[in-house]
C-alpha cells in the first residue's frame, strides 16, 4: 500500500493505492464502485492479469482515502487522471465497477472495462418516489433533521460531505458519454443484479459501437465469482 499527494482545483487528496506486479510494462487500473473500495477489486483480479502491473485505487472518501469536499464525477475522474501522471502510468485498460465506470468512462482508456457500471437512469419505485417527495418537502419547510429519515441505509453512515456528493452522483445521465466513447469495450453483468439491471447493460453495450456484451450469473458484485473467466476474456479481448 502506498499514498500519493494530488491537489486539485486548491483541493488536496492523499490517495491510497496499492500496485501489483510492478514490474509489468502493461498497466491496469481498477476503480471500485460507491461504498465500496480497492479490496473488493484486489481480492478478484490480483491472482489474474499476470502479464499487467495492477494499480487498485481507494477513491476519495472511500476505504483508506479520505475526502472533506463535496465531488462531482468529473472531479473524480481529474483526481484518478492526475493521479495516474504522478504514477508515470498511462493504463492499457481502466476496469470500472458500477460508480468506478462512470468515472472509467469519462477518462476515455484504450480498452475500457466495465463491470456492472452505473450511468443509466432506471424508473423509480413508488416507495423511492415517495421518500424523494417527503424529504424534499421536509427541506423546503426547514426541517432537515427530518429529512435524516429519508435517507436508504447505504447513506446513513455517510459523512455530510460524502452524502451530498452522492446527490451530486447518484442520478446522472451518462448515455451521452457511452455514445460518444471510440474506443474498445469490454462489458460484463450480473444477471441478478438489482443495483444496475441487465437492461441498463445490454443498452451501454448498445450505445458503445466498439462494444462485447458477456453476463454471467450472480449480482451485483458477480466479478468476485467469475474474475477468472473474465480475465481471461480481458487478456483474449486486449492483447
Amino acid at each position: 500500500m502506498a499514498i500519493k499527494n494530488i491537489a486539485v482545483f486548491e483541493k488536496e487528496f492523499d490517495i491510497v493505492y496499492e500496485s501489483i506486479n510492478p514490474l509489468a510494462k502493461k498497466d491496469i487500473v481498477f476503480l471500485h464502485g460507491w461504498g465500496s473500495n480497492k479490496e473488493i477489486m484486489k481480492n478478484a483480479f490480483c491472482n489474474t492479469l499476470s502479464e499487467f502491473r495492477h494499480i487498485y485505487i481507494d477513491m476519495p472518501g472511500f476505504g483508506k482515502t479520505s475526502n472533506e469536499y463535496i465531488l462531482h464525477t468529473n472531479d473524480y475522474a481529474l483526481i484518478i487522471e492526475k493521479l495516474l501522471y504522478a504514477l508515470n502510468s498511462q493504463p492499457l485498460a481502466i476496469v470500472g465497477h458500477s460508480y468506478g465506470g462512470k468515472i472509467a468512462t469519462l477518462l476515455k482508456p484504450k480498452n475500457l472495462i466495465l463491470l456492472s457500471s452505473a450511468g443509466i437512469l432506471e424508473p423509480k419505485s413508488f416507495k423511492v418516489k415517495t421518500k424523494i417527495f417527503f424529504a424534499k418537502l421536509f427541506k423546503k419547510l426547514g426541517l432537515f433533521n427530518l429529512t435524516k429519515a429519508f435517507r436508504s441505509k447505504d447513506v446513513e453512515a455517510m459523512s455530510e460531505n460524502m452524502y451530498e456528493t452522492f446527490k451530486n452522483v447518484v442520478n446522472e445521465d451518462f448515455t451521452k458519454y457511452f455514445e460518444e466513447f471510440e474506443n474498445k469495450a469490454l462489458i460484463f453483468w450480473g444477471e441478478e443484479d438489482t443495483a444496475t439491471s441487465l437492461v441498463s447493460g445490454k443498452k451501454i453495450a448498445s450505445l458503445i459501437k466498439n462494444s462485447t456484451f458477456k453476463s454471467y450469473k450472480g449480482d451485483h458484485y458477480f466479478f468476485c465469482k467469475h474474475s477468472k473467466d473474465i480475465a481471461m476474456k480481458i487478456e483474449n479481448g486486449i492483447l
